[in-house]
Order: C-alpha cells, then structure tokens, then sequence
C-alpha cells in the first residue's frame, strides 16, 4: 500500500538511546496529528520493527503503552491487527495543549535534578544511598502507580537531600509537586515504571562509584522519557 510521505517519516528509524520512549512519541503525536487516521492498521509487527529498526520486544512495550493509554486498539483474530482508535481519549480529554507554563517545568526538572546529581556523586554517603536504594526496592515492589510514584518522588528528593542543599532539596520537592500534575495526565503501563526503575538502579551504582559523566547522562536519558511519553500523548505545544 502506498503511503504519503508524512507517514513515512512516522516509520523512519528510530534512534537510541531512548528508542521506548521515541517509538511512543513518534507513534502517539502522528496518531494526535491524524497522520495515522482513526481506524487505520499499522502494519504486522516484524514489518513495523524492521521499518522503525527497533527490537520486537521494544515495538510490543510501546504498542502496549499507547494500547492502554487508548491510543490503539488491538483485535485478535483472522481479521485482527493493531489499529488505531476511534477517538484517541487523551485527545478528547484534555482541553487545551500541554503549554509553556509545563515545557518550563521540565526545563527546570533538568536544572535541578543534574545539578543534584553532580553534588551527590561527589558527597553522598553511604547511608544517603542505601536510602536510595531502599527507594528503589520499594518502586520495584510497589502493588499500584500510587505507591510507586510515593516512591518515586522521596527517590529524586533523595538525590538532593544526598547532594547536601537544603535549597536544592526545596528545589526538587517543588519540581516533583509540578511534575506530578503533569504525570497524572498519562498512562502508567508496568512496561514504563520497569524501564524507568532500571534507570533508578543505575543512578545509584554511578552516584556510588562517583561517576559524575555518567550520572549526569543516565539521569538526562530518564527525564527525557518522560518529556517523549508526555510530547506523544499529550497535544503537546513548545516554543
């Protein structure tokens, strides 16, 4: 079947690190924009992972996001496939586009969470990431979003307190608030929290090891997947 080239550059490679989180993006805005039309199949999954030079297993977590944030729907059988939905729900809820007043939340996410990424690799000890840990286990553990994201958010103030600022530690539980409104307008698929906790746990091996690079990366690549999961299901605005 021949396509136009806006669909095509839906199905153009994606690019690591945050392949998941792109895919979701990718897939989530061309299904906000009407470029995939409500109704419309996407294709096989072995053809749409060649097409997207994903893994399988990274297509289905993605597919499986957008199936339960409402975006897909997926239909068993001779005649079934992935299609896309009727009416996209997260479209018809929200009212008015993910704003600026947000895109300055997540800018100002990235400020304070390196900044207190850099000072903790080079002062937290080691009660300061046992704790941490101790935070980790209860997100892996945790039996609802609810108690995951409770975790979630003493985690990332946990960086802070471990950097030594109280004005950092203000900082951060001001951010987290914020952030928490944004959050609560999407989907939380187990797919997303595993991925995102394993991020967690490799924070804390680099903040123990003091590698501040790192760190910094790694941390960058976890916020970075919420702003795609955010940019492909919300109707999203910036600049």
């Amino acid at each position: 079947m021949r396509r136009d080239a806006a669909v095509d550059a839906v199905f153009k490679p994606v690019h690591p690190p945050s392949t998941f989180e792109e895919t979701v993006e990718r897939l989530g805005t061309a299904i906000r924009l009407g470029i995939l039309a409500p109704g419309s199949q996407l294709p096989p999954e072995r053809v749409l992972a060649e097409e997207l030079a994903i893994s399988r297993s990274t297509l289905r977590q993605a597919l499986t996001t957008l199936t339960q944030s409402g975006h897909l729907v997926a239909v068993r059988g001779r005649a079934g496939g992935t299609f896309v939905a009727a009416e996209p729900p997260l479209a018809e809820l929200i009212d008015e586009p993910l704003g600026h007043d947000a895109w300055e939340v997540l800018d100002m996410r990235v400020a304070v969470e390196s900044g207190a990424a850099v000072l903790a690799s080079e002062r937290a000890g080691d009660d300061d990431l046992d704790r941490l840990d101790d935070l980790v286990d209860r997100m892996a553990e945790a039996s609802d979003f609810e108690d995951y994201r409770r975790a979630d958010i003493r985690f990332h103030i946990g960086i802070a307190e471990a950097a030594g600022s109280p004005a950092l530690v203000s900082a951060m539980t001001e951010v987290q608030g914020q952030m928490s409104e944004l959050i609560g307008l999407i989907a939380h698929p187990e797919q997303v929290l595993t991925r995102s906790n394993a991020q967690h746990r490799r924070i804390v091996v680099l903040l123990r090891r003091g590698d501040t690079g790192r760190v910094v990366r790694v941390l960058r690549e976890h916020i970075e997947g919420t702003e795609h999961i955010l940019a492909g299901l919300l109707p999203a605005q910036r600049g």
